[in-house]
């Protein structure tokens, strides 16, 4: 290790300690993973067993399992057995609540009541497939569909029931082979090996650390029930901030769907909009267009919190962070994994590429390259890494360019692949001797003088 390694790794490590002392968590295991470092982990604390804490310690990750159950349910979709938009009944032999939409389930968007009918956190007993799908009839529907973001075990729990329906294999055989396998989540199981971390519940006027129960979620298993590693749940994350580099071909999931997953549906508080929910996934905006994603989880005895960094300067490829702790109501320890990535970053950020020239743009692009005028606004248009791409010439340094991809049907016409305007075309119009004159963007005309909308050039003074 060198030394500025040593450096950020003791910043990072007292951070962890700091946490496990004030919130008084029995055992903390940390996990940090970025392309282009050693993963780095971080133990502190017993894990009330015979066993020793280490980063092979096993603790319950709750709702983290959601991230799981959305991916293996994009997975169908791709795989052409649904469409998000889909009643979920269509699917499902279901006696009530058959028309929600897979989109709402996995959004929480839907409207359906907490948890299963029952009072499940009381008695400690989860039902069976057969009767979660039979009590739903006694579940309510607690807010029209749509309305807003309502966060919803059972609505998981059923999407799991789908998974399964549509794989025709359980739900831990499909996520076994289609996601935890092809990822080397070796780690990662239904229930918890010998070696396991206990949970506890920290007495909050004492240092007594009482054990809770070891409990078995049954059928809502798809929102709750697996365990792992931080050194699992960090390469998870990573996967969910930057597929390509651990699924360089697609195999689990097209980066497409990742970006679909991670694009926000709703927020989670109307108020603050601090935080937002995609498809399985909190998104944590982190300012100067920084977005943690990923999901906290929480089971009697344990806390999670599983997040994966995307944008902004110093970012590594592949980063992501895990705090999985054994205490229930150490809320400190969801703040402390947004806390570890930003330090990181800070601390260490990603080494800067050396920029190399690169091949000539097209012959059929080079006459747009340069300025252009469209609604009043200037813009450059531009040929950087083999796209085509355009920026408004006020835009923040950090947003985004629109990119653009030919249509190989139609000669002079592009595709916004991503950016501004995404899925609108830009078309070209030519003079007599082949020179781009004039550009229609989305329908709006892309002139190289500034025009009014009824064409009056101010250059020209006409």
């Amino acid at each position: 290790m060198s030394e500025p390694d040593s450096r950020v790794h003791e910043h990072l490590g007292r951070l962890v300690r700091q946490v496990q002392a004030d919130a008084r968590v029995p055992a903390v295991s940390v996990a940090l993973h970025r392309a282009d470092r050693p993963l780095w982990t971080c133990t502190v604390g017993e894990t009330g067993t015979d066993s020793p804490l280490t980063p092979d310690t096993q603790f319950r990750i709750g709702s983290v399992t959601k991230t799981f159950t959305a991916a293996l349910t994009l997975q169908c979709r791709d795989d052409g057995l649904l469409d998000l938009d889909d009643p979920v009944g269509r699917h499902l032999d279901l006696p009530a609540h058959g028309e929600l939409t897979v989109r709402r389930l996995l959004s929480h968007t839907a409207g359906l009541q907490r948890e299963p009918f029952g009072d499940v956190w009381d008695s400690l007993r989860a039902p069976d497939a057969d009767q979660l799908v039979a009590e739903l009839v006694r579940a309510e529907r607690v807010l029209p569909t749509g309305r807003r973001f309502h966060y919803s075990n059972l609505g998981m729990a059923v999407l799991g029931q789908l998974v399964a329906r549509l794989r025709g294999e359980s739900w831990a055989q499909a996520l076994t082979e289609r996601i935890l396998t092809p990822l080397g989540l070796t780690d990662t199981t239904l229930t918890p090996r010998p070696t396991a971390a206990t949970g506890f519940l920290v007495d909050a006027y004492s240092d007594e650390a009482h054990p809770e129960p070891p409990t078995d979620f049954g059928a809502v298993g798809p929102a709750a029930q697996l365990w792992s590693t931080a050194t699992d749940m960090a390469r998870w994350a990573a996967f969910l901030a930057d597929p390509v580099a651990l699924d360089p071909t697609g195999a689990v999931l097209a980066p497409a769907t990742l970006d679909e997953m991670r694009w926000p549906v709703t927020t989670t508080d109307e108020t603050l909009w601090g935080a937002g929910f995609g498809l399985g996934l909190i998104l944590i905006p982190q300012g100067e267009r920084v977005m943690h994603v990923g999901h906290d989880g929480a089971m009697p005895g344990f806390l999670a919190g599983v997040y994966g960094r995307r944008g902004g300067d110093g970012t590594a490829g592949a980063m992501g962070a895990a705090v999985l702790g054994s205490s229930g109501t150490a809320a400190e320890l969801f703040d402390l994994t947004h806390r570890l990535l930003a330090g990181a970053v800070e601390r260490d950020p990603a080494d800067i590429a050396p920029w190399r020239p690169g091949a000539p743009a097209p012959t059929a692009v080079r006459g747009m390259l340069g300025r252009w005028w469209g609604e009043g606004s200037e813009y450059v248009f531009s040929w950087h890494d083999g796209s085509l791409r355009a920026r408004g010439v006020g835009d923040p340094a950090g947003r985004p360019p629109a990119v653009f991809v030919p249509l190989p049907d139609q000669q002079d016409v592009f595709r916004t692949a991503s950016g501004r305007e995404v899925g609108e075309l830009l078309r070209l119009t030519r003079d007599e001797a082949g020179v781009v004159v004039r550009m229609h963007w989305a329908t709006y005309r892309f002139t190289r003088h500034q025009e009014t909308f009824d064409r009056y050039d101010f250059r020209a003074g006409r």
